[in-house]
C-alpha cells in the first residue's frame, strides 16, 4: 500500500492534490484499500470533497513538507469505479475543453454509491421491432457496406471533424472508418443500426448506442431487451445516481455489451468497444450545457481513433458539419429514400398567418375537422409554452421584463403569472401599463396555453392534450400522455419540442405547425439550420403509415428561404444555400469557434474582465484567426448576472487552441475573483 495518493477533485483546477493514505487498519476493522480508480472523501479546505484516486507516490512530492501533507478519510468504493482508459479519456476532455481533470471525470462517472431502481429507456425516432425485420434492398446495401468495412484503417483527416486539433491534445492513432446513414423519416436507420450492432455483437466486441434526450418510452426499453437481452442496459438523466452507477459497473465488469443513452452513455466502460452509434446526429442535446461543455460526437470520434471502432451516424437533417464532410468524403454517406410502413412523405403547405383572427388558420381548421372525421390524428406543434409571451404598451411602449434577466416575462394564464423561463422569477401581471397607465397595454403573442384554450372553443367535441414542460410537471408523465395518444384516446396532441421528435404512431395524419419563425429571428449563426431540421422532423410525423399525410406550416415570413425549402423538404437544397453562406461569412463548417463567456452581478467588473481576455488574446492568434466582440451576450442578464461574451475564430483548432490555452492560463493569475468565465469549445449555440 503506496504511503501517498494523488486526488483530483471536481472543482475547475486541472492539477493533483497529494494526500497521505489511510493509517493502518485496527484489529478490529479493515478499512477498503485506496488504490487508483477509487473514490475517497478527503478534506480540502475547510470542507471534505470527493475525489478520486488517479495515482499512487512512494514518496512526498519534492518541495513540500511531508508534515503538510493531510490524510485522506475514507474510500468511498470497494471496487474501482475507473480504469486507465477512462483517466485517459478525462485527461484528452481537459486538456481540449479547457478543463480540470476531476471536472471531466466527475463528468463521466455517476455519482451514486448503491444500486438503485432499474432503467427507463429514451425513445427512439422509429419504432424498434423485439426481432430482426426484413430488409429492403437499400437496408441491405447500408448494412454490408458498413460490416464489411469493421476493421479498415482510417485515421483522422487533417483539420479533425471530430474538433480534435492536430498536435493537440487529441493525439493517438487513427480508428475504422465513418458512416452516416442518411434518410427519410421512417425510412429503417433504426434497423440499420441494430442489424449493425448484432453483427458487431457477434464478434465479441461491444456498441455504444447513443440517442437524443427525447421522450422516456417503456415500450422501446422492452423492445430493445427483446433484441438483445440482458447483455443490454441503458444510461439516462431520469435514472437515479446509484442506478447509474450500478449500471455502469456492469459494463466494467464486462456483463454488459451494450449500451444504450443519451450523451453522457459516450463515457460507458464497455470492453473491447467495436460500435458507436449516434442516432439522430444533429440533435442540440448532445452537446453539453455545463463544464465540461463536451459533444458527444466529439468524444465518439475520439474514442473511436483510440479503440478503432466503427463509428455509424443518422438522420434525416444532419448537421451542417456532417453534411459538409460527407460531400468532401470524410464521412461515407449511406442513402435510404423511401418509407418502409407504407406512407409516403406528406403533401406539406406553407399557410400565411397574416390577418388571421386567432392563432389557426382556416385551412389548418378545415384539415383538423377532415382529420377527426376520418378517425384519424393531429399533431400541433409550437416551440413556445405559457399563455402569450411579452407585455407591451402601444402607449408609450413599456415592456414587462424580468426583474434579474433582460428577457420579457411569459403570461401563464393557468397559473394567474408572469413568468420568466430563465430564472424563474414571477410577478401578478398589471392591470394597467405601469408607465403611462394605458389600459391598452397586455400580453402579445401566443403560447401553448392559448392554442389549447381556441382549440377547445373551435373544436369541442375533439379531445385535446397538451404536452409542455407545464403540462407534464402538474399532470400525466409525457410518457402516459403519449400511450393515450397512441392509444387512440387523444385526438389532437399539442405541445413544443416534446412532440417534434420520436413520435411513430400509425394513427396520425396531420401535423400543424402553429407558428414556423420563433427561431429564425435568434441572433445565431444556427438559427436557420436548427429552424429547417425541426420542421423537417416535426412535418416526419406525419403520414408514417398511409400515403395521405399533410403538414401545414403557419408563418409570418412566407418566402423566407428556409421556410421554402422546409415545405419541400428540399434537404440537398437547404445545405447547399446554407453551405454557401456559412463559407462567405467564414462559419463553422469553414473555421473554427472558441467561445468565452463572463458573468458577474458587477456589469463594470464583467466587462474590464472580458476585455482584459480579449486583450492577452489577440496577440497570441494565428494568423487567419481573428476576434468577434467582446460584446453583450443576445441576453444580456440572467438572474441579476450581467452577461458578456467572446468568441476566438480561425482556420483550424489546432493553434487556436493553444491560443486560448495561454490566453486562460494568463488570465486565471490575475483574475477577478468576482468575475466567473467559462469556455465553449466549438459552440453550438451563440446565445
Amino acid at each position: 500500500m503506496a504511503p501517498y495518493l494523488d486526488l483530483v477533485f471536481d472543482i475547475p483546477a486541472n492539477q493533483h492534490f497529494t494526500y497521505r493514505n489511510l493509517a493502518a487498519p485496527s484489529p478490529a476493522k479493515t478499512p477498503r484499500e485506496a488504490v487508483p480508480g477509487k473514490r475517497a472523501m478527503a478534506p480540502f479546505g475547510k470542507r471534505d470533497l470527493l475525489g478520486y484516486i488517479v495515482a499512487e507516490r512512494e514518496e512526498a512530492p519534492a518541495g513540500v513538507d511531508q508534515a503538510s501533507i493531510r490524510e485522506i478519510r475514507r474510500v468511498v468504493d470497494t471496487e474501482c469505479t475507473f480504469g486507465a482508459e477512462d483517466i485517459t479519456l478525462a485527461e484528452w476532455i481537459a486538456a481540449y475543453y479547457l478543463c480540470g481533470l476531476g471536472e471531466a471525470l466527475a463528468a463521466m462517472i455517476p455519482s451514486g454509491r448503491r444500486a438503485g431502481s432499474s432503467p427507463t429507456l429514451h425513445g427512439a425516432e422509429e419504432e424498434i421491432a423485439p426481432s430482426p425485420l426484413e430488409l429492403s434492398d437499400e437496408q441491405r446495401e447500408a448494412l454490408e457496406t458498413i460490416t464489411a468495412s469493421a476493421g479498415s484503417p482510417a485515421g483522422i483527416p487533417t483539420g479533425s471533424p471530430a474538433g480534435i486539433p492536430t498536435g493537440s491534445p487529441a493525439g493517438g492513432p487513427g480508428g475504422a472508418p465513418m458512416f452516416y446513414l442518411y434518410g427519410i423519416t421512417g425510412s429503417g436507420k433504426t434497423e440499420v443500426f441494430l442489424r449493425t450492432a448484432e453483427e458487431v455483437l457477434k464478434q465479441g466486441k461491444s456498441v455504444i448506442y447513443l440517442v437524443p434526450e427525447i421522450a422516456l418510452t417503456h415500450q422501446t426499453s422492452e423492445a430493445i431487451k427483446a433484441r438483445f437481452g440482458t447483455l443490454a442496459a441503458t444510461f439516462h438523466s431520469g435514472m437515479s445516481p446509484g442506478a447509474r452507477l450500478s449500471e455502469w459497473m456492469r459494463a466494467r465488469r464486462g456483463d454488459l455489451r451494450i449500451i444504450i443513452g443519451p450523451r453522457s452513455a459516450v463515457f460507458a466502460p464497455l470492453n473491447n468497444l467495436g460500435l458507436i452509434i449516434i442516432d439522430e446526429e444533429h440533435d442540440g442535446s448532445y452537446k453539453s450545457g455545463n463544464t465540461p461543455r463536451y459533444h458527444a460526437r466529439q468524444v465518439a470520434m475520439r474514442r473511436r481513433a483510440v479503440s478503432g471502432a466503427l463509428l455509424l451516424m443518422g438522420s434525416a437533417t444532419p448537421s451542417a458539419e456532417a453534411w459538409n464532410l460527407m460531400e468532401n468524403g470524410r464521412i461515407r454517406r449511406l442513402y435510404l429514400s423511401r418509407r418502409l410502413a407504407g406512407g409516403k412523405p406528406p403533401e406539406i403547405t406553407a399557410v400565411s398567418l397574416e390577418g388571421t383572427e386567432g392563432c389557426l388558420t382556416p385551412r389548418l381548421k378545415d384539415e383538423i375537422l377532415t382529420t377527426a372525421r376520418m378517425g384519424r390524428q393531429t399533431i400541433l406543434f409550437l416551440n413556445r409554452r405559457g399563455f402569450a409571451y411579452f407585455y407591451h404598451c402601444p402607449s408609450c411602449g413599456f415592456e414587462l421584463t424580468c426583474k434579474h434577466c433582460s428577457v420579457s416575462l411569459t403570461w401563464h394564464k393557468d397559473r394567474g403569472r408572469a413568468i420568466c423561463h430563465y430564472c424563474g422569477y414571477s410577478e401578478v401581471p398589471p392591470k394597467a401599463c405601469p408607465a403611462c397607465g394605458s389600459l391598452e397595454a397586455g400580453f402579445r403573442g401566443f403560447g401553448t396555453e392559448m392554442i389549447e384554450e381556441e382549440l377547445g372553443r373551435t373544436f369541442p367535441q375533439l379531445r385535446v392534450r397538451r404536452v409542455d414542460a407545464d403540462s407534464v410537471a402538474r399532470g400525466k408523465s409525457l410518457e402516459e400522455n403519449l400511450e393515450m395518444f397512441r392509444a387512440g384516446m387523444v385526438d389532437i396532441l399539442l405541445g413544443t419540442q416534446m412532440v417534434a421528435k420520436g413520435l411513430n404512431v400509425p394513427g396520425v395524419r396531420l401535423v400543424g405547425v402553429i407558428l414556423a419563425d420563433t427561431g429564425l429571428h435568434l441572433p445565431d449563426f444556427r438559427a436557420a439550420e436548427r429552424t429547417f431540421s425541426l420542421l423537417v422532423q416535426v412535418a416526419g410525423r406525419a403520414g408514417r403509415y398511409f400515403p395521405d399525410g399533410k403538414v401545414i406550416i403557419q408563418t409570418l415570413r412566407m418566402g423566407d428561404p428556409v421556410i421554402e425549402k422546409s415545405t419541400a423538404l428540399d434537404v440537398d437544397g437547404f445545405f447547399r444555400a446554407e453551405i454557401a453562406q456559412r463559407r462567405a461569412l467564414n462559419f463553422p463548417p469553414f473555421s473554427r469557434l472558441i467561445r468565452l463567456s463572463f458573468r458577474s452581478r458587477d456589469s463594470t467588473r464583467v466587462d474590464k474582465a472580458a476585455a482584459r481576455f480579449a486583450d492577452l488574446s489577440r496577440p497570441l492568434l494565428p494568423p487567419g484567426a481573428d476576434i468577434l466582440g467582446p460584446a453583450e451576450c443576445p441576453i444580456g442578464i440572467i438572474a441579476g448576472n450581467h452577461r458578456r461574451h467572446l468568441i476566438l475564430r480561425g482556420p483550424d483548432m489546432g493553434s487556436l487552441h493553444g491560443a486560448a490555452r495561454i490566453a486562460l492560463l494568463r488570465y486565471n493569475k490575475g483574475r477577478d475573483s468576482r468575475v466567473y468565465a467559462e469556455v465553449d469549445i466549438d459552440p453550438v449555440s451563440l446565445l
